[in-house]
């Protein structure tokens, strides 16, 4: 019988109490410490208001007191949603106001955007604050409900009966519309992943596992659930180490881990600085890659440097839950210019390629993938429209469902799938996902813009899609790219600002009267465009 994410936790402390669970820089705790520090901030999170099916918004940091807020929310069959810290306050307004939370919990790090989203007025007053520490992070006006001292003197609380298919968290996206979209992931779609995963992968209480990728991006489940429901350790890596990597090879080093999980772009930096040592990281097993395309240069190199480590490339969109297919790499490959399959379907998956008439298209021809099965979100957050429209009828299986991905793909005659591109203006730039519409929709809102188009270029290295905007400037407007950049920031995160701009006196059009976004391509293409590079 399949486990509710918390309770596979729980379990595996029950067997190692004493062993480490979580560290982070110099910090380290116990099995016994987590599920103690998480019981006894549920307790004080209960007594806040919490109940089963309420919303947890965690402004917190990728530390351990947030794996242990992930955790008190599920032990009281809440539904916890990760805030990227890092998020104008605009776009963590919006994602707030829509999960409708209960509670906000918030350290010393997320003091700042609540201070911003409390000021948006997003937040009743019955919406309560509870602070992971002993300061009182939030204004004068706005105590919070409870503290970190509160919580250490709070009594642990049972955990509440939760079905596998109650929603566990709600993972925000980027929108086509300009409007993240809300994710919702019950704890039988992460659960039957993991029950895939931790055998296929052979993760076991020997195992260090990476903590890579951001606490709001999906792939962070299955490092934190994968690691904690076998009594393994997870290493979590300081966001501040990515803007080195030599740091990130030291860290690799250090904790001595045995799984790498991260996405390609993150392979790619450390490939293009050398920092993949010859031989090196003994005590590493597996690299696992996900969240956009991964390049076969890039594996080549890794696996040449890594001849006793095995790799996987893995594929899935959030609302498929962590991963549907896994390619397990076999030898170094001899073609570099070859891309690298997404594989086969995981147990339990279905990865189908169709036509516009929902078809099955002949091997080797180009078709929409769809996905249907065990990781098949029940959709979006408060939002029929949308998931109507994602989430079809499978005309082949009565009374099931396909997610539209959007990619193209096509599956050879031994059934391998290969990803082949987008069918709309979603792109994959350092692991996220990006819907450039809402890109668009940001820089046509700035008030000295009177027209602009947002479109990805690929660029001649490692770095994959790059986002590049060409704008007409509005009468009377004098700004320069670094300006747009600049007021772009105050509303989107910065891996969604264009590094490319370009001014035009006219957006160019085809003969529908649309804008040519093929001739914008080439224009803010690199080497030969254009555009001014703003970073």
């Amino acid at each position: 019988m399949m486990m509710p994410l918390h309770e596979r936790v729980v379990a595996a402390a029950d067997k190692r109490p004493g062993a480490t669970a979580v560290a982070f820089r110099d910090q380290s705790w116990t099995y016994e410490e987590l599920v103690s520090r998480e019981s006894r901030l549920a307790r004080a999170m209960h007594d806040a208001g919490c109940r089963k099916g309420d919303r947890v918004c965690l402004l917190l940091p990728k530390q351990p007191e947030a794996v242990a807020a992930m955790l008190a929310a599920l032990r009281l069959g809440c539904v916890y949603v990760p805030v990227d810290l890092a998020s104008p306050v605009a776009r963590a307004a919006r994602i707030v106001e829509t999960a409708d939370p209960r509670l906000v919990l918030v350290g010393p790090d997320g003091a700042d955007l609540l201070r911003g989203v409390l000021e948006s007025g997003v937040l009743s007053p019955s919406v309560h604050i509870g602070a992971v520490d002993d300061e009182a992070v939030t204004d004068p006006g706005r105590a919070p409900a409870f503290t970190g001292r509160d919580v250490m003197l709070a009594d642990p609380i049972d955990a509440v009966s939760v079905a596998v298919d109650d929603p566990a968290h709600i993972l925000f996206t980027s929108g086509s519309t300009g409007e993240p979209k809300g994710v919702v992931v019950t704890h039988g779609n992460a659960g039957s992943f993991l029950d895939w995963a931790v055998p296929t992968f052979g993760i076991g209480p020997d195992d260090r596992l990476s903590g890579h990728p951001p606490l709001h991006f999906d792939l962070s489940t299955f490092d934190i659930f994968g690691a904690l429901s076998t009594g393994a350790e997870l290493h979590l890596v300081d966001p501040q180490l990515n803007v080195s990597a030599r740091a990130l090879q030291r860290f690799i080093g250090d904790a001595q881990l045995t799984q790498w999980f991260s996405v390609p772009t993150t392979m790619a930096f450390m490939a293009r600085f050398d920092a993949v040592p010859e031989g090196g990281w003994p005590t590493l097993r597996r690299v696992l890659a996900c969240g956009e395309v991964l390049p076969t240069p890039v594996l080549a190199h890794w696996m040449r440097r890594l001849p006793h480590v095995t790799f996987t490339n893995l594929y899935g969109p959030t609302e498929a839950t962590i991963a549907s297919s896994f390619f397990m790499v076999p030898a170094v490959p001899e073609d570099e210019t070859a891309p690298v399959p997404i594989g086969t379907a995981c147990p339990g998956e279905r990865l189908l390629v169709l036509d516009e008439e929902l078809l099955p298209v002949a091997s080797g021809e180009t078709g929409d993938l769809y996905i249907g099965g065990t990781g098949l979100s029940p959709g979006y957050w408060r939002d029929e429209a949308k998931t109507r429209d994602a989430f079809v009828r499978d005309p082949s299986v009565p009374g099931e469902r396909l997610y539209r991905t959007g990619d193209l793909a096509r599956v050879d005659e031994d059934g391998v799938l290969y990803f082949l591109g987008r069918v709309d203006a979603q792109i994959k730039s350092r692991g996220y996902r990006i819907e450039l519409g809402e890109v668009e929709a940001a820089v046509n809102a700035i008030d000295w813009i009177a027209e602009a188009a947002v479109v990805g270029v690929p660029s001649d290295g490692f770095e994959g899609t790059r986002i590049a905007c060409a704008y007409v400037i509005a009468d009377g407007a004098a700004v320069a790219p670094a300006a747009l950049r600049a007021r772009l920031s105050t509303v989107l995160p910065a891996y969604m600002l264009p590094l490319r701009w370009l001014a035009l006196d006219e957006l160019p059009r085809n003969a529908n009267g649309k804008i040519d976004r093929v001739v914008l391509g080439d224009l803010l293409a690199e080497p030969a465009g254009q555009a001014v590079q703003v970073r």
